[in-house]
């Protein structure tokens, strides 16, 4: 199991070093702006739609390791898809964070987000790795009215 952390972990660290669609981009249709009160950590996201289909996510973020990997692995999970697959997503994440390590996600349809089951043992951590994904629901429900 010790293994496995220190693999959870260096995905983590790959992520947070090399961010994925990192640095806002244009077009965009929706920009959102998510705080974590608890700890400071920033987000500023750019949603571009083609229909129900995510065309692109770009991003800018300011705060720790877990928040910025989160949102790296995110972006990598939806874009392309549609947006009820990347809400359907979202809601598989949130329930293993809440889960406190009873709940697994399937690694082929998560990936790099299994990555982050470790983070549901320390409740603090919790709303870091939720930002790019609460910011992405927020981002979907205003595109769609």
């Amino acid at each position: 199991m010790a293994d496995l952390q220190g693999l959870y972990q260096d995905i983590i660290l790959d992520h947070y070093r090399a961010k994925h669609h990192s640095g806002l981009r244009l077009p965009y249709d929706v920009e959102v702006t998510h705080v974590n009160p608890s700890c400071g950590d920033e987000l500023v996201l750019r949603l571009s739609l083609d229909g129900t289909t995510i065309r692109d996510i770009s991003y800018e973020a300011q705060g720790c390791s877990i928040s910025q990997a989160s949102t790296s692995v995110m972006t990598d999970l939806v874009i392309g898809g549609s947006t009820d697959h990347a809400l359907a997503l979202h809601d598989g994440f949130v329930e293993m964070l809440e889960g406190r390590g009873t709940v697994e996600l399937d690694e082929d349809t998560y990936g790099d987000a299994i990555a982050f089951n470790g983070v549901s043992q320390f409740p603090a951590r919790v709303k870091c790795a939720m930002l790019g994904w609460a910011a992405l629901k927020d981002a979907i429900t205003r595109g769609r009215s």
